[in-house]
């Protein structure tokens, strides 16, 4: 009996020594998570994020100025260098008294001089506003406003002359166009009227993609202008303008022509100076931190956005009489890049409103991306 009960003992013994081992390896084994964590890489960061990382805050402050050209050569090109401005915009005179291959060897300099790649742009819509056959040495053909070719050969002119001539823009060195005009006017004798296409806002609405996609087709970025819509408005080269029209108007008409551009993948929108009393009725829209939440929020854009030129007479007396610095307004408005701001004052200005809190680093960082963005799509990124 006592052997019987030694053997139950010694067999129990065993079976609970094996069960432990068992246990044991079934514990030092790696969970199936661990396993997993531990084979996981660690992303690299992209090439935009890895060029960021290693700008100063002056470089990122300079990427956002689409500065004007100086008209004179050697300081402008002293200026991309030493401010490294992220863009360039040409008028009437930086086309005059050069040759062809002049011209051409000037804009080269210029991306030469930019250590990230150069916005060259000009507002090029044809008609009234028509900067490269300013000089016949570059082109000499003329460039009908899309008023003129719509009447003639309809939307399908529209497309083969905005592919042409963003041909010819690019094989100049330019690689921006500020068009199309995507406002409606319903005044013959507005502002703007010469500049849109003459019709009413679903047929502009149709004409915009068609435009977008023209222009873009041949490397050369479009703007869409003049958001939110500039209407029957006053001249704001001059001074100030208002519209009184509430927002849902704007949402059923001169939203529509902007709605189809940013649909159609437009690279970039220009923001009007004018103050429009249905969305903000105290700020020009440039400078509207309202009129820019519509644009991102509510219509989902989620390209570059830049101000009309704050040089205007409509930005310079509001800046004037309310004693502020409109470069840095404009920048917390939503602004990525200012048109035609002061960079020599701007950027310290700027500076100064990061450290006390009135600009983020992160909202920069966001601006400076976008931009980088369009360069590396037009292949002039560094």
């Amino acid at each position: 009996m006592k052997k019987k009960i030694l053997l139950i003992t010694l067999i129990a013994a065993g079976l609970a020594l094996a069960g432990c081992s068992r246990q044991i390896k079934k514990a030092s084994r790696p969970s199936p998570k661990t396993s997993q964590s531990s084979k996981k890489k660690v992303s690299k960061p992209d090439r935009i994020t890895q060029m960021m990382n290693k700008m100063t805050l002056d470089e990122k402050i300079g990427q956002l100025y689409f500065a004007h050209s100086t008209d004179n050569f050697d300081q402008m090109k002293a200026n991309i260098s030493k401010y490294h401005l992220g863009g360039t915009t040409l008028f009437g005179p930086d086309f005059k008294d050069r040759s062809k291959t002049q011209f051409k060897q000037e804009m080269q300099t210029y991306q030469s001089n930019s250590s990230y790649g150069l916005l060259i742009a000009t507002d090029q819509e044809g008609g009234t506003v028509s900067r490269i056959n300013t000089n016949s040495k570059i082109s000499t053909r003329k460039y009908p406003s899309p008023q003129e070719i719509y009447q003639i050969k309809g939307l399908n002119g529209i497309k083969q002359e905005d592919s042409k001539v963003a041909r010819i823009l690019r094989e100049n060195g330019i690689n921006m166009n500020f068009a199309p005009v995507a406002d409606v006017a319903r005044d013959r004798q507005s502002f703007i009227y010469d500049r849109t296409l003459g019709q009413n806002y679903e047929v502009t609405a149709k004409y915009i993609p068609i435009a977008v996609d023209a222009i873009q087709s041949q490397g050369v970025a479009s703007c869409l202008k003049h958001f939110p819509g500039y209407g029957d408005a006053a001249d704001t080269h001059t001074g100030f303008a208002q519209i009184n029209k509430p927002l849902t108007k704007y949402e059923q008409e001169d939203l529509l022509p902007f709605k189809a551009g940013i649909e159609a993948g437009v690279d970039s929108i220009m923001v009007s100076h004018i103050v429009i009393k249905g969305l903000d009725p105290n700020l020009p829209a440039s400078l509207s931190p309202v009129v820019h939440k519509l644009l991102r929020k509510k219509l989902n854009y989620q390209g570059l956005i830049l101000t009309d030129d704050l040089q205007m007479g409509a930005i310079t007396q509001y800046a004037k009489k309310h004693n502020t610095n409109a470069d840095v307004l404009a920048l917390k408005a939503g602004n990525d890049m200012l048109l035609g701001g002061n960079y020599q004052t701007g950027i310290p200005a700027i500076k100064k409103a990061i450290q006390t809190g009135q600009i983020s680093t992160s909202q920069i960082d966001h601006s400076v991306r976008r931009i980088f963005l369009l360069k590396e799509k037009l292949g002039i990124l560094k």
